[in-house]
């Protein structure tokens, strides 16, 4: 069983030895098998097509286990990037390994160390969490539990949903060093670097935003990364004395740009009012 890596955009970032492998296997289990016709007609790749997402890997791990046991070769890839990455394919692997069937990657594209050896954060050592819970509770529980990590953290995150876990890690981690990539080796390809509250400001003023996203953020233990309520305090001292908007409006404003609870903003602002 050959774990190929495929681009994540840039059709030419596939390597000649995937191509090659993927040319020479029996079979190629794909997670959406007609998107990745797009790249393997690219490169002439006419080997037989077969599906393997999450819905079905546990149904069709028989088969491709009895396929690799009468000699044939088999390939997986995702729909972009290594397999098994925030993608399909690990009970697959598990299962295969277990037959003492051999299994061998074909490393090529990651999204996440792409992205962290641009990002401009420690890359001596990292904490992969790929996508997060989308329910609010679960979210915040899983950021305290990553909270006192020292290595950088890398997370995955949709167009929609960046935002939210921007600004929920400001309330849990306090405002960090990060880098958010966004589009990585494609053609509108952005990085914005700098505090959680600046990238989040930053994504504010986009009337859209698309493009899976990838988030670095830096580990605990630095000076710099934390952003408690004397900051918020701060911010809030700054902004009264630049405008006259009424209470509400202001606590909703500061709120979105920090990341910090409208409710929370606005009983600091009475406090300061007083």
């Amino acid at each position: 069983l050959y774990v190929v890596a495929t681009p994540i955009g840039n059709l030419e970032d596939m390597t000649y030895r995937a191509v090659n492998v993927l040319k020479q296997v029996d079979l190629i289990a794909a997670e959406d098998t007609r998107h990745s016709k797009i790249l393997l007609n690219h490169y002439g790749v006419e080997t037989r097509l077969i599906s393997c997402h999450e819905y079905n890997e546990a149904d069709k791990t028989p088969l491709f286990i009895s396929h690799l046991k009468n000699g044939l070769n088999i390939a997986l890839i995702s729909d972009a990037g290594t397999p098994t990455i925030s993608d399909p394919g690990y009970n697959l692997i598990r299962s295969v390994s277990k037959e003492n069937i051999r299994v061998i990657p074909i490393p090529g594209c990651c999204a996440a160390i792409a992205g962290l050896s641009v990002s401009g954060l420690p890359t001596d050592a990292f904490h992969f969490s790929g996508f997060l819970p989308k329910k609010t509770q679960k979210l915040q529980q899983t950021l305290e539990l990553l909270k006192n990590q020292k290595p950088t953290l890398i997370f995955y995150e949709s167009p929609r949903r960046i935002k939210i876990l921007i600004g929920t890690m400001i309330r849990v981690f306090g405002d960090r060093q990060a880098c958010m990539a966004r589009e990585i080796t494609k053609l509108h390809e952005e990085y914005s670097r700098g505090n959680l509250s600046e990238i989040l400001r930053a994504l504010n003023e986009k009337e859209i935003i698309k493009g899976e996203c990838c988030l670095f953020v830096q580990g605990c233990g630095s000076e710099d990364t934390i952003m408690d309520e004397n900051v918020l305090e701060k911010i809030i001292r700054e902004t009264l004395a630049s405008t006259d908007l009424g209470t509400s409006e202001l606590a909703r404003q500061i709120a979105k740009k920090t990341g910090f609870h409208k409710k929370q903003v606005y009983e600091k602002i009475l406090k300061l009012l007083c």
